[in-house]
């Protein structure tokens, strides 16, 4: 008998993958791909609409034709800020811009001008200005910038929803990919901002659909979901296995502090330090505190190895002492950084001296401590009053026992979580739409997870 199992599709920037769960959700299957990307009619390079596509109905057909499994269900996840703009063939007529793409300052400027300014736009829609990372400018500047293009869509779909289409047919908007810094939704209206309205951009966009109805059934018996944005879908395995307030560390090159709990409006200042808000797969606001954490330990862990004449590797294997961190603390005392520079620029440890320090050993628990320093407040802005019981880190971080062993630390009233989820996002996306396919109850051990206990004679 072949095994029953939920077929996602979870598309990053680099890696695509095929992902089948039983009913059990564990993996039991997986194969990750990279396609060559091709360029936009500016030269700038992009994910290749008509490759992917390919890719979509071929992994689709294979796993269809494996008879060790039968597929009950399918849904995506996919990276954001992207749209594939279909004529009224719904066809894919248009590159899938890069969101990396520069963007018009003209235009920009002409935007953010005629509906109020940038603190106003921003504040309403939660969303910092970030050009083509903000999808809906993208439909503003194709309306300005290519207007016989603009006349041809029929819909604009963001990515997630588009591979769903592949599969299906169905053509949806989903509140993961409208609400997370598209300048697209009112966050105080719950509704498209008016800007939309005026400028007739919301009859581009599919209608919106809850993320976990079927979109559409696929060969007449297998259900389809309509696609989540990555993010959101990553945060279903905590919303359903932990009801006391947590915030979620996920670290990569950007440390995003996540508190599905705090609703709140963004201020003016949270902007101006890297905070955002997005909506929950269940349309609640969740508001986010970004750090470039993961790029600055990358790149003091290359200048460190070359200083102490060792592998970029060292820390991997590098234990927690303790002792080193007092010895920093009396030796010279953690200053504390201010304001938007401590959110995104270089940690203080990008101006310290290597040669104060004895050991590679010590340099990088001094590089850890000031990047701490920098997390603690990134993270508190969150929090914003909410009590918090829990902080789970994952991704690269989650495997540092220096830094999780000093976050720890640094909050010693919260219990702190390294965790560990198998393809948290795809598995989000499975989750959703469990109604359409599996009646059995969620295990207990979606998420491994292992406490840090605080060291309280570090004071951070």
């Amino acid at each position: 008998m072949p095994l029953p199992v939920i077929l996602i599709l979870d598309i990053g920037k680099t890696n695509k993958k095929v992902l089948l769960f039983d009913k059990q959700y564990q993996l039991v299957y997986e194969t990750s791909e990279q396609l060559n990307e091709t360029t936009d009619e500016d030269g700038f390079p992009c994910e290749d609409v008509e490759a992917l596509t390919a890719w979509v109905k071929e992994s689709f057909q294979n796993i269809k034709n494996n008879k060790r499994f039968e597929i009950t269900a399918v849904n995506v996840s996919a990276y954001g800020a992207s749209l594939v703009h279909l004529n009224y063939q719904h066809q894919p007529f248009l590159p899938l811009y890069n969101y990396l793409k520069p963007y018009d300052e003209d235009l920009s400027k002409q935007f953010y001008n005629t509906y109020g300014g940038k603190e106003k736009i921003t504040k309403e829609t939660a969303s910092p200005v970030l050009g083509h990372l903000n999808s809906g400018m993208q439909l503003y500047w194709l309306k300005y910038k290519k207007p016989e293009q603009y006349a041809q869509i029929s819909y604009s779909l963001h990515l997630p929803q588009y591979i769903s289409f592949v599969l299906c047919g169905a053509q949806y908007s989903d509140i993961t990919s409208i609400g997370c810094h598209t300048n697209l939704w009112n966050f105080r209206e719950s509704d498209y901002h008016n800007w939309v309205y005026q400028e007739g951009i919301d009859k581009k966009l599919a209608p919106v659909i809850s993320c976990t109805e079927v979109a559409g059934i696929i060969n007449d018996n297998i259900p389809a979901g309509c696609g989540l944005h990555d993010s959101s879908a990553a945060l279903i395995p905590y919303f359903n296995s932990f009801n006391e307030p947590f915030i979620l560390l996920s670290t990569g090159t950007w440390s995003i502090s996540i508190n599905p709990f705090n609703h709140s409006m963004l201020t003016s200042e949270e902007l101006r330090q890297d905070c955002l808000s997005y909506l929950s797969y269940q349309g609640d606001v969740v508001k986010a505190a970004r750090l470039f954490a993961g790029y600055e330990h990358e790149q003091q862990v290359k200048r460190i190895a070359a200083h102490y004449n060792t592998s970029d590797e060292y820390y991997k294997t590098m234990l927690y002492n303790a002792s080193i961190c007092n010895n920093l603390h009396r030796v010279q005392p953690q200053e504390i950084m201010e304001g938007s520079s401590a959110m995104v620029g270089q940690s203080p440890f990008g101006k310290r001296n290597l040669h104060d320090f004895e050991t590679c050993e010590v340099a990088y628990h001094q590089l850890i401590l000031d990047i701490i320093k920098q997390q603690v407040q990134s993270t508190k802005l969150v929090m914003n009053g909410k009590p918090v019981r829990k902080i789970f880190v994952d991704g690269g971080f989650s495997k540092n026992e220096v830094y999780m062993h000093l976050l720890a630390a640094a909050f010693p009233h919260i219990e702190v979580y390294s965790a560990k989820v198998a393809q948290a996002s795809a598995l989000g996306a499975a989750i959703a739409i469990r109604r359409a396919w599996n009646d059995e109850p969620l295990p207990d051990d979606l998420i491994i997870v292992k406490r840090y206990q605080p060291t309280y004679d570090i004071v951070l």
